[in-house]
């Protein structure tokens, strides 16, 4: 149980350390630089690197190292199609599952996005809890298989490519509050509505870095 709680937590180093990019994308790193960079022994960081590879973080090269790709705008707009279905999914379910105590912690979640000064990490923090929070609250396990991977991938692109942090950080906080006060109130066409919009907002920015207006959209059937 110790060793797992390590791989856990080396899973956690590694993946922030990727998401910063401290570990330079489409470079090869070793295993042993990793040890020594997290501060955790062979074995745990080994299985977080599995666990990373299976998400898309990673990939592992053998006798050669472990390689970060590069986030591109295609795989992101890909991994937003999935995101767009799933957490419209996700926070319908929330609806209408949640307990008092998820309703509790939602509340505490509106009210620290609304009144707290963030610092791109702790910013990144709140919304990587914000979206347990929800699915969570779907009860549905697979839900959170599915979502957490490409929920990572895109928080990586959108890091990489930010250019004005503080508007960045505060278009986003409003737009997961939306997503929380509507699911507090039980309303799933708001809460639809608010996580088309966070998904919309995702779109816009992955087509900025290309320098192009997204392409018109046909109606969303995952609005109704």
């Amino acid at each position: 149980m110790a060793e797992k709680g390590k791989a856990d937590s080396a899973y956690e180093e590694i993946e922030r350390m990727i998401i910063f990019q401290e570990i330079t994308p489409g470079s090869l790193v070793s295993e042993s630089m990793l040890t020594a960079s997290t501060g955790f022994g062979r074995t745990p960081v080994r299985e977080a690197l599995q666990r990373l590879a299976r998400e898309g973080m990673v990939q592992i090269h053998p006798s050669k190292g472990v390689l970060v790709p590069a986030a591109s705008v295609d795989t992101q707009l890909r991994l937003l199609e999935l995101r767009r279905v799933l957490e419209c999914l996700a926070v319908g379910l929330a609806c209408g599952r949640a307990t008092g105590e998820h309703r509790r912690k939602m509340a505490a979640m509106v009210d620290r996005l609304n009144h707290e000064e963030f610092t791109l990490s702790t910013y990144l923090e709140t919304v990587k809890e914000t979206h347990h929070l929800i699915v969570d609250a779907a009860v549905n396990e697979y839900l959170a298989d599915a979502l957490a991977p490409a929920q990572a991938l895109s928080r990586r692109f959108w890091i990489a490519h930010m250019r004005d942090e503080e508007d960045q950080i505060s278009q986003g906080s409003t737009l997961h509050t939306r997503i929380l006060e509507a699911i507090l109130g039980r309303d799933e066409s708001a809460a639809k509505a608010a996580s088309l919009a966070l998904n919309d907002y995702l779109v816009d920015f992955a087509y900025a870095v290309l320098g192009h207006q997204r392409p018109p959209r046909n109606k969303d059937s995952s609005a109704a």
